[in-house]
């Protein structure tokens, strides 16, 4: 418990939740005592730890990974709460709930949603109304997508033309007009979200794919991208990290031979 692995990740879990050490004995001493070692060891030590991306995006990515998840109710809640003392505002987080809705689904969204109510309370916090949207659902739709996606984006939405153009409508005026667009969360943090979800949902290549070119887009960096990959092993699985790895390389590989 004294290498300096322990050292980083220990210090970082008490800064991100102060107690929580003495939480992790409390529950886990009694059955598997070497949890805790491997949480703080390798989940904050070696992983939350790593230079490249900045601890209040790894929340962001944290937080959507679990939502996205669906079978993590105790987790969201530790890590919301978590990302409220890294820096993330409760705006930020309501924020974060939504976008990835467009990746799990409203059961998961809703459920998401009454987590977040939970801990808000708990702190006294009350959460902000945002104030309504400005312009039709299209014309925001088509601004997000052409601000975030470009080409790439769009080709998503033809190719569902000779089979489902109404979902191509709604992916436009849904995802883009009505919740891509919003104000509340900067763009490169939602892709960070949007990015972290299709990887921990791993099954949703071709949608990691398109929204790690629009992170790179919007201001994220290849190693940013790679380090949300990475995280995944300790909340979807090291398969997960994987594949997310494996399709970042062929984004970043495409995106080379563009440029040359």
């Amino acid at each position: 418990m004294n290498s300096e692995r322990m050292r980083k990740g220990r210090e970082l879990l008490a800064r991100l939740s102060p107690g929580a050490e003495d939480m992790l004995h409390a529950a886990l001493d009694d059955i598997a005592p070497d949890m805790v070692e491997m949480t703080m060891g390798f989940g904050y030590g070696d992983i939350h730890s790593r230079p490249g991306l900045a601890t209040a995006d790894r929340q962001v990515a944290t937080v959507a990974a679990l939502i996205a998840l669906g079978n993590a109710e105790p987790q969201l809640a530790f890590h919301l709460d978590a990302s409220l003392n890294a820096g993330l505002s409760a705006r930020e987080l309501v924020e974060i709930v939504l976008v990835t809705t467009v990746f799990a689904g409203f059961p998961a969204g809703l459920n998401a949603l009454a987590v977040t109510r939970r801990v808000f309370a708990a702190r006294g916090i009350a959460p902000e109304v945002a104030a309504p949207l400005e312009g039709t659902r299209r014309e925001r739709g088509l601004s997000a997508l052409a601000a975030t996606s470009g080409d790439s984006g769009r080709a998503v939405l033809d190719a569902l033309n000779d089979l489902a153009p109404e979902m191509a409508e709604y992916i436009l005026d849904f995802s883009y007009g009505d919740v891509i667009c919003r104000p509340g969360l900067s763009a490169r943090r939602k892709e960070i979200a949007m990015v972290a979800a299709a990887a921990a949902r791993g099954t949703m290549r071709p949608q990691l794919m398109v929204h790690a070119r629009a992170g790179l887009h919007v201001g994220l960096t290849r190693t940013e991208l790679t380090e949300l990959a990475v995280q995944m092993a300790a909340y979807a699985g090291f398969p997960a990290a994987l594949n997310a790895l494996s399709a970042l390389r062929e984004v970043f590989a495409r995106a080379d031979a563009g440029a040359a």
